[in-house]
């Protein structure tokens, strides 16, 4: 099978020292004892004091992974939970695992200086831990109950593993359901990225961050935004404080997520170094080093929060909603907030394309990605499979090798969409995004002028709260990208589905356009016909790795 990694045996062959058990038993020992004013850390990389990696507190395991390649026997060392702030809010989820080869088929593997793949396993803004984690690719997602907001402590406990350590379920459709982190093949098989680098020769960093679900026993929120962005940042910092400590190379993280985590994996890419984010990460006690990344793989992010309702209903205004009915009013209201959002980006488009508007976006989408998604898709069937695709879709035509179709039988294509209008700031305060923004014991909050002017619960009066624009400027890469941050990562792998419609495809469009636009390099292409989560060319991202990072096999 392609693209998947699949733990079928992890045997246990030693601890790497006596002297590094108490970090090994679970988030490390001396962390919890460290109470949350304790001073800043202020080591220089090479010298991380308080915060120093101990590179003989590993377990030694073997597994076998399977890959493009076929099954892989590799044997890595493992480092349990290590928190990587000294004054942490919550140890627990403010916690990291290592995963370095030392061989693999039982040929030797000098991971000094291979690559570091960083993978979050966040999904709908929930928390993630490793806490429990005893092998790569265990890092959870705590997913709650993956509709709204979602109730006090709603995401303590992990939902059942699947295989991958994620234990984000998929739905039986080819797709992982809205909030999760599932990654998933054109089989509908979970992916795995740290097993898939593992095998790769790659060092695998899995952070845990705080959550929106977070309570503590007040019932006050300590992990909405902007936990999750500072803890991982933190956990960047962590690794780059200990280089010449930890294997790999410190300058060669590459991050990685999908979904929110995908978003926060495009956002940890686009603020490297950002100020902004300084009293937050002083805060935690976080390392005082760069929290930089050198790429960032993004699989459908869901982010831009703050124009995301109307980009939604530019992009699927004309579909029904799978439940409830559509407000044509509103959708009309939100579109018309699209148009005044896209012009104001002022983005030229890929291949020569020209300015982007709302007015043309739609041919951008079908010359730039979906077209160009048929065709791969339709050169890779049988010829007979080919022909019964395109008698099961009378509204493709294929000539020449290329498929031709319109924007409006596209739509009809993909069918009902998952939410109804709007789609994040919701009028009732369910949405995920509302609980994000929630602060203090309130659960949730508007972040739109717009869905605070149309509450429906009478819980909010007046105006959007006043600490909201700095919060979404703090969560949003598009803000760090129009100001051309310079410590940006530079190389670029941006994925979705074009029946993915947790979000609109102008969230990728215009990503890859602005980065694009600063000269970066930028992958990004669509899946034909898969949902959210899907991730089918997982090995072409691990072979990416190695050429943007310069790792030789």
């Amino acid at each position: 099978m392609k693209h998947r990694a699949v733990k079928r045996r992890t045997v246990v062959v030693g601890l790497g020292s006596v002297a590094g058990a108490a970090a090994v038993g679970g988030f490390a020992a001396n962390a919890q004892a460290e109470s949350r004013n304790s001073s800043r850390n202020t080591g220089k990389p090479g010298n991380p004091g308080a915060l120093a990696f101990d590179p003989s507190a590993y377990t030694e395991l073997t597994t076998t992974i399977t890959t493009d390649e076929g099954d892989k026997e590799v044997t890595y060392h493992f480092w349990k939970a290590i928190t990587y702030v000294t004054a942490p809010v919550d140890a627990e989820h403010q916690s990291l695992v290592v995963s370095v080869p030392v061989r693999i088929d039982g040929k030797a593997v000098d991971a000094a200086n291979a690559p570091i793949l960083f993978s979050n396993a966040v999904g709908g803004y929930f928390p993630a831990s490793v806490a429990t984690a005893a092998a790569v690719g265990e890092a959870a997602m705590e997913m709650g109950d993956l509709g709204g907001a979602g109730g006090p402590g709603a995401g303590g406990t992990p939902p059942a593993d699947t295989g991958t350590g994620t234990g984000a379920p998929t739905t039986g459709t080819g797709e992982a359901p809205s909030g999760s982190n599932g990654m998933l093949n054109g089989m509908g098989e979970m992916v795995s990225l740290p097993e898939l680098g593992l095998a790769a020769g790659y060092v695998v960093v899995e952070p845990g961050c705080r959550g929106r679900t977070l309570t503590d026993a007040n019932g006050t929120y300590y992990g909405t935004a902007p936990a999750a962005i500072v803890d991982l940042k933190a956990a960047v910092r962590y690794v780059r404080s200990n280089q010449g400590r930890i294997p790999g190379d410190t300058r060669r993280i590459v991050s990685t997520g999908t979904s929110a985590g995908g978003a926060l994996s495009a956002l940890l890419g686009a603020s490297g170094d950002s100020s902004l984010y300084a009293p937050h990460l002083e805060e935690i006690g976080a390392a005082d080093a760069s929290d930089a990344v050198f790429a960032s793989g993004d699989w459908c992010p869901i982010t831009d929060l703050e124009h995301a309702d109307g980009a939604y209903e530019w992009n699927w205004g004309a579909n029904t909603p799978q439940s409830g009915t559509l407000d044509q009013t509103v959708s009309k209201a939100l579109r018309a907030q699209f148009v005044e959002y896209q012009a104001s980006l002022r983005l030229k488009g890929l291949n020569g394309f020209g300015p982007l508007t709302a007015r043309n976006y739609d041919d951008y989408l079908l010359e730039t990605y979906l077209r160009p998604a048929a065709n791969t898709y339709l050169k890779g069937l049988s010829d007979a499979d080919r022909s019964a695709y395109l008698t099961a879709n009378p509204f493709i035509t294929w000539k020449n090798g290329r498929a031709t179709f319109t924007w409006a039988d596209y739509l009809t294509h993909v069918g009902a969409r998952k939410k109804t209008a709007p789609a994040f700031d919701t009028f009732d305060l369910s949405g995920g995004e509302n609980n994000e923004f929630g602060t203090g014991t309130s659960e949730a909050r508007h972040f739109t002028a717009y869905g605070q002017r149309h509450d429906t619960t009478g819980l909010t009066a007046g105006r959007v709260d006043g600490d909201i624009p700095a919060l979404l400027d703090l969560m949003n890469p598009m803000y760090h990208l129009a100001r051309h941050n310079p410590g940006r990562a530079k190389h670029w792998w941006i994925r979705v589905g074009t029946k993915d419609t947790d979000t609109a495809l102008t969230v990728v469009g215009n990503l890859a356009a602005r980065l694009h636009g600063l000269g970066d390099d930028v992958d990004s292409l669509m899946y034909w016909d898969q949902g959210h989560g899907s991730n089918t060319d997982a090995a072409d991202f691990i072979t990416w790795v190695a050429r943007v990072t310069g790792r030789r096999k």
